[in-house]
């Protein structure tokens, strides 16, 4: 399984308040169910990982897949389930897992976990299909009165707790059709395939249902909505308790809205579910009947266990997404004109929401959850406020129990305070999109997001210094950001000083885990050491940006680098093929070399072709190392990659297919850069036309936007960023175009590089954020991105840091934090400015240490 699959950022939000941590790791009492602590019993195995703890009979051989059976439970049920599961499994030798505390089924079971496994308090593992079904019955029997989530991705056995799906009993992997290596099952030829786990039933099409289910199947295509007087034409939106439909009265032929509650799912902090927050917004919206901003309520009814209420469709779009379409800052060197248009229209907007809050306020009722997707604006400018599951009294002086991160207030707020202080925090937002979340980690933010905005936007005298005072308290102390270097504004020496202080103090030599905070991926199977996420790129860029060497932190990666953890990945910057590198750079070759050694003689299983983690990546690391290895590796790997990328008409296994993935870390530009650095060794001609070829897959999956920019276009969105989007196929392209000069990609190319002149960017890591703009930019356009790195920077103790993605806490990695931000302005401010790995000038000593400028056949 992987951390992103199994879980989601919350979880790992619950140990630390400063950074992602593993749940297993809880400040204070600890959660876990008695279960886990319980001794395991002679002849049997035993793993436990943050989220699961697993068991199994050594005596008992675990087919790779097979019929497996999920059980579900709310939390008052979960203690009862799991006695009576593990019981029954020991005294019959099955394999089974379950999750290992309460605050972990809470959090998979709340309302923004993942459709698909949510509900899953166990999964028992049947060695044969007789077995299952013998198992079932004991169980159903077992477990009688017994309630929890539907799981959604299973079929119900009877109309208890208990569910059933075919699917891999052990970890094997194949490279889906978008290029992404993801959990696999054997089809009837032998082959791996993709084993999907979406939020729907589905049996794999060489897969029979067993007879003895078939009822049960029956049973769950009987409930319908065919004696509705409502039909549903669509789907709006999908929330882990639920879904929220558009529909039309049968009988008057007017479009509404159907909110759906799943019972003891979507829970909240409080601990309600989706059922019980419907049928609050039901009394809530009752209570604000007649009011032009509030929906109006029609009906309710009950289906196959699920509640559903009936509101007035207001056919308005989100302000959020009438910001993005007009918010100024995202597209390069805006007009003044457009800045007052903007600004004009934002004032308005917030006026109107301001006024909608009041009317709530004057009927005794505080909105608890205000944000701009929970506002809708309609075409002849009404606005309307949505979902008021979370809706409080104004006399209850309560706190919201399911607010948007940005705009939660913090403890010492209540009743209508809760609603000033989102209001507030929309006020900065309307003109910093999502920047307020910063105000979490130091609410003297707030005065610096209005600074920074008062300087872009005409706004008019103190327009934004009321909802600073909100946001900062009636009383605010000094804010931590005074005297702190800030980029943009202090000396490099000063701001590399503050963004080492904070790296250095978080540092945990004694944890095996991981050195430095970083993103959750870093608790993935050799994630603590990497690049991309562990102490590798924290290290090595401290390091190439002269920010020091640390003797007893490159001891850690050397002693973990050398015994790595069992399943970690071998990949460049998400496992040890970049770990060598990186201890290589340090000095430490002999290490380096052993840990490549180690690598090649593992299979490189279902590998991806990207840079970040695929064949692309290690195909470079073995040219770095061709001195030592010689060239046949590396070669053997090109010859791999070419096989499989395909011609320029071709699909490919990257940037191709309906959801394709393109750029530098998970593209076509990964391979591009490998043919690069192989023709600059080899002279071969061949391997420059291939690069073209890449680097024109990737191309195919970009979009010109109306302000010319071209960035990559996966259908929903565009993208611009480093790792899967323009600016990262930029980098290789410039690559290119020194080999082989063409008109038209050097236009393209610009057009590329054109969105690095934007002033906006919500997050400020490497690989998805403000930092890796600053790569690819032109000289000109540097001082510009430098200097918004400020809005996103936050105090960490003595220093300087950075949110790291989904921005709920700070990150010292290189892909997502502060790593990253050092590295980026390292390559603006340094005085040698640091390139990426391989992907210096090739007229330079490139990164491999060798000088393509010699006679490429002396390399070989």
């Amino acid at each position: 399984m992987t951390v992103q699959d199994e879980a989601n950022y919350e979880v790992y939000c619950l140990a630390d308040r400063l950074f992602y941590d593993q749940p297993t790791r809880h400040a204070g009492e600890s959660t876990d169910f008695a279960a886990a602590a319980r001794a395991v019993p002679p002849g049997w195995a035993h793993e436990s990982s943050d989220t699961w703890m697993y068991y199994a009979p050594e005596d008992v051989p675990l087919p790779a897949q097979g019929w497996k059976i999920h059980v579900s439970s709310r939390l008052e049920d979960a203690e009862r389930v799991l006695d009576t599961v593990r019981e029954f499994c020991e005294s019959n030798r099955i394999a089974f897992k379950f999750l290992r505390s309460r605050n972990v089924l809470v959090l998979f079971n709340a309302k923004s976990a993942f459709r698909g496994s949510s509900g899953k308090l166990v999964t028992i593992y049947p060695d044969s299909d007789t077995r299952f079904e013998a198992v079932l019955a004991e169980l159903d029997g077992l477990l009688r009165g017994v309630a929890g989530p539907y799981i959604l991705s299973d079929l119900r056995y009877g109309d208890g707790p208990l569910y059933v799906r075919y699917g891999g009993f052990t970890e094997r992997f194949c490279v889906s059709d978008n290029g992404e290596r993801v959990l696999a099952i054997e089809n009837a030829d032998g082959t791996l395939v993709p084993d999907v786990r979406g939020p729907t039933f589905a049996l794999p099409p060489w897969i029979q249902l067993p007879s003895f289910l078939e009822p049960h199947l029956a049973a769950r295509a009987a409930v319908t909505t065919a004696d509705l007087p409502y039909a549903i034409e669509s789907a709006m939106q999908f929330s882990n308790g639920g879904g929220v439909y558009l529909g039309r009265d049968t009988r008057t032929g007017d479009q509404v809205v159907l909110k759906e509650g799943r019972p003891y799912a979507g829970l909240d902090v409080a601990g309600r579910d989706a059922v019980t927050r419907i049928r609050h917004e039901r009394d809530m919206l009752a209570r604000l009947a007649g009011l032009d901003a509030v929906p109006a309520v029609l009906d309710c009814f009950e289906l196959g266990e699920h509640h559903f209420l009936v509101e007035e469709f207001v056919d308005g779009n989100p302000l959020q997404r009438l910001l993005v379409h007009r918010y100024p800052l995202t597209h390069p060197d805006p007009e003044p004109e457009k800045l007052a248009e903007y600004v004009e229209w934002a004032l308005g907007m917030l006026a109107q929401v301001s006024a909608a809050v009041d009317a709530l306020h004057e009927r005794g009722v505080v909105f608890g959850d205000l944000h701009p997707e929970n506002i809708l604006v309609t075409a002849e400018g009404r606005l309307a406020l949505i979902d008021f599951e979370v809706a409080t009294l104004t006399e209850d002086a309560a706190r919201s129990s399911l607010a948007h991160p940005a705009f939660s207030a913090p403890p010492d707020r209540v009743g209508t305070e809760v609603d000033r202080y989102a209001l507030a925090c929309l006020h900065l937002g309307m003109f910093a999109p999502q920047a307020t979340i910063t105000t979490r980690f130091d609410p003297g933010k707030a005065r610096q997001i209005a600074a920074y905005a008062a300087e872009v936007f005409p706004l008019p005298p103190g327009a934004l210094d009321e909802s600073v005072r909100v946001i900062e308290g009636a009383e605010p102390g000094p804010s931590r950001m005074s005297g702190l270097p800030l980029p943009g504004v202090s000396p490099w020496d000063d701001l590399r000083a503050a963004l080492r202080t904070s790296i250095l103090a978080s540092a945990t030599p004694d944890r095996d885990d991981r050195l430095f905070p970083g993103d959750i991926a870093q608790f993935l199977p050799g994630g603590g050491i990497s690049i991309a996420y562990g102490a590798a790129g924290v290290l090595y860029a401290l390091s190439a940006t002269g920010a020091g060497r640390f003797p007893e932190h490159e001891d850690w990666l050397r002693k973990h680098a050398l015994t790595p953890a069992d399943g970690a990945a071998l990949g460049f910057y998400d496992g040890l093929h970049g770990v060598a590198y990186v201890l290589a750079e340090l000095g430490h070759r002999q290490d380096a070399l052993r840990i490549v050694e180690r690598c090649l003689a593992m299979p490189a299983d279902a590998a991806e072709l990207g840079l970040h983690g695929g064949l692309a990546g290690i195909g470079l690391a073995l040219l770095h190392f061709r001195a030592d290895l010689g060239i046949g590796p590396a070669l053997s790997v090109v010859d791999q990659v070419a096989d499989r990328l395909g011609g320029v008409t071709d699909v490919p296994e990257i940037s191709g297919g309906d959801h394709p993935r393109a750029g530098l870390m998970f593209g076509s530009a990964g391979p591009a850069l490998l043919f690069l650095h192989a023709y600059e060794q080899t002279g071969d001609l061949g391997l420059l036309d291939r690069a073209e070829i890449a680097l024109r897959q990737d191309l195919r999956r970009c979009i010109r936007a109306e302000d010319g920019t071209v960035q990559v276009d996966q259908g929903w969105r565009t993208l611009p960023y480093l790792d899967e989007g323009s600016v990262g196929i930029a980098l290789v392209l410039e690559r290119y175009l020194r080999h082989r000069p063409d008109e038209e990609l050097g236009e393209m190319l610009a057009r590329l590089r054109a969105v690095t002149r934007s002033a906006f960017f919500v997050q400020s890591g490497l690989y998805t954020g403000r930092a890796g703009m600053l790569l690819a930019a032109e000289p000109s356009g540097a001082d510009a991105l430098v200097r918004g790195l400020g809005w996103h920077a936050v105090p960490c103790g003595d220093g300087l840091a950075f949110p790291g993605d989904q921005l709920l806490r700070l990150s010292m990695d290189f892909a997502t934090g502060t790593a990253g931000v050092l590295f980026a302005l390292g390559s603006a401010l340094h005085g040698e400015p640091v390139r990426l790995p391989f992907l210096a000038g090739p007229e330079d000593p490139d990164a491999t240490g060798h000088s393509s400028s010699d006679d490429p056949s002396k390399e070989v």
